[in-house]
């Protein structure tokens, strides 16, 4: 790690209503994957505010996450994480051992989600038995057993080939027809536009200290107000001098707020658009 931090999803603002189908879609580094961490309680966010179904998660230890993973979220994932050496009826069942349910009570629950996403007929076969569809197909019907608030989906047709990639959205779809809020993380356009709704994280780009002059011109020039936070960092002395001592002299150098054209300046050092 260093001395230097990396910031992601920074000023996200993001509301996803009940019933919602919605694609989140960014280039590698963007944060895809910290933000379905961070809803999926895998990952804890360090400012701001994460409400699920009216509560709100902060700072829960792994017991406690796991109790509201299980209440409120399914995930499925682009690699199925299936256990190869039980059958689909056995690996659909797993979430339900935490619900206090009969045996008996478990059997019928997984058998009906096995037969809502049309494999009742494989319930008995190993996943190295199944095509990659009927994996994901297995998958989905695991995390739909629980009867989670919120469907979380990672690349769920990264493996698979186009055609079973829209059998596989199809299912979600509908799915989502009958009420569930599911989320979808994908690099494929086709399958955002299968969604509601497509919310994209963008990668800030970084610059280097050779366009500090530019940067300068910017603070200098634009008629657009953009606050920046510069974070205190071994290399503040040299963003500071490079954006002109002016622009910067009536602040705490701790803690310095500027005016500049699309710019922000993170803790690594690099000025930043």
């Amino acid at each position: 790690m260093g001395k230097n931090s990396l910031h992601v999803l920074k000023g996200l603002d993001l509301e996803i209503q009940e019933g919602e189908l919605v694609a989140i879609m960014g280039s590698s580094g963007s944060g895809k994957s910290t933000l379905l961490n961070i809803i999926g309680m895998l990952d804890n966010h360090d400012h701001g505010t994460y409400e699920l179904d009216k509560v709100i998660i902060e700072k829960m230890d792994e017991t406690k996450a796991a109790k509201y993973r299980n209440k409120f979220l399914g995930f499925v994932f682009q690699s199925f994480n299936l256990i190869n050496y039980k059958n689909a009826l056995e690996n659909v069942i797993l979430p339900l051992y935490y619900q206090g349910l009969t045996k008996k009570m478990r059997e019928e629950k997984a058998l009906k989600y096995l037969d809502d996403v049309g494999l009742k007929q494989w319930a008995s076969h190993l996943p190295n038995e199944l095509s990659g569809g009927q994996k994901q197909r297995v998958a989905i019907a695991r995390a739909m057993v629980s009867e989670p608030k919120v469907l979380l989906a990672d690349e769920p047709t990264g493996a698979l080939d186009s055609n079973t990639s829209k059998e596989v959205m199809d299912l979600i779809q509908k799915i989502n027809r009958a009420g569930k809020t599911i989320l979808v993380v994908t690099h494929e356009h086709d399958i955002s536009q299968m969604c509601s709704r497509v919310v994209k994280l963008k990668v800030e780009k970084a610059f280097s200290f050779q366009d500090a002059d530019r940067v300068a011109r910017g603070v200098a020039n634009s008629p657009l107000v953009k606050t920046a936070i510069f974070a205190a960092d071994p290399n503040l002395g040299r963003i500071l001098s490079a954006i002109g001592a002016s622009a910067i002299s009536r602040f705490d150098e701790s803690k310095i707020s500027v005016q500049i054209n699309e710019y922000v300046v993170i803790q690594n050092g690099s000025l930043v658009k």
